[in-house]
């Protein structure tokens, strides 16, 4: 599934070819995906211009000129094709066309993404994103914010970090390489972190999230950026699919065994042995 990085890339291709641009018209092909399309989606959007973005998360929010806002999930394999051709691509479910006749195609084969309507004004209301935590790339989520979300917990922190709840917009790779940044073990209970680690963490994930999103997010399986380009954080991964690879940051063995890999809710996770001991 794209995370932040990636679903903030995409939004940006998206702001530059759409915004301040009329849509002209909507094609929809497929209104089943993983929730029915609004039966009124095309006379919502058709004929209203573009007036801006906003990431909320991994949705995008689209704003429109008649106060609604178009609201995108990419699921598990989705992805925004630009300039797509007049020919369908394969999966391409629903296709913008503006009034100057650019093409923003949303292709999903797996159709696990979504597209809904919201009023603009009542975006933070909106029942996906009504209980989302803090953003993680905002001055607001600090040490202090993520100490105190974590008091009692139990969980591991890997986990809890991966709680749309704690924060939001957080995915399996950069929960792995933040972990490693700040050298904490990802079975470590969440509420055992002390004020100044969490400060650390805080940081290491701002960190990860920025120098991704410079790269153009990461290119894996289905993603690419909406030009059709592939992004290439996945080159500076540290941990996350190096399971038996040498730590970047150790001697080597005898010293260090490489990346191990355990399963943590049904998802992989990718720690260094020698640098992130468990407590």
């Amino acid at each position: 599934m794209p995370e932040l990085p990636e679903v903030e890339t995409v939004m940006r291709g998206m702001q530059i070819a759409l915004q301040g641009h009329e849509i002209s018209d909507v094609i929809l092909r497929r209104p089943d995906l993983r929730w029915q399309i609004p039966a009124d989606f095309r006379d919502s959007v058709a004929g209203q211009t573009v007036t801006g973005f906003r990431r909320r998360g991994k949705y995008i929010l689209m704003r429109l000129s008649n106060n609604l806002s178009v609201v995108l999930h990419l699921g598990m394999s989705g992805r925004i094709v630009l300039d797509s051709p007049t020919a369908p691509a394969l999966h391409e479910h629903v296709t913008f066309i503006t009034a100057d006749g650019r093409r923003c195609g949303f292709v999903d084969p797996r159709r696990f993404g979504m597209l809904d309507l919201v009023p603009t004004g009542q975006e933070e209301q909106y029942k996906f994103l009504a209980a989302m935590g803090p953003e993680p790339l905002e001055p607001a989520f600090t040490g202090s914010v993520l100490h105190a979300a974590f008091k009692g917990r139990k969980s591991p922190i890997k986990t809890a970090l991966l709680d749309q709840k704690v924060v939001s917009g957080l995915g399996n790779i950069y929960v792995c390489e933040a972990l490693y940044r700040t050298g904490i073990h990802p079975q470590t209970a969440a509420g055992a972190l002390k004020l100044q680690e969490t400060k650390r963490l805080v940081q290491a994930i701002k960190d990860v999230l920025n120098e991704a999103i410079a790269a153009g997010g990461s290119s894996l399986k289905d993603y690419v950026r909406p030009e059709g380009g592939l992004g290439y954080f996945q080159h500076a991964w540290r941990v996350y699919g190096r399971k038996g690879q040498p730590c970047p940051d150790c001697p080597g063995a005898p010293a260090c065994a490489g990346v191990e890999q355990i399963t943590q809710a049904g998802r992989s996770t990718f720690f260094c042995p020698s640098r992130q001991k468990m407590r």
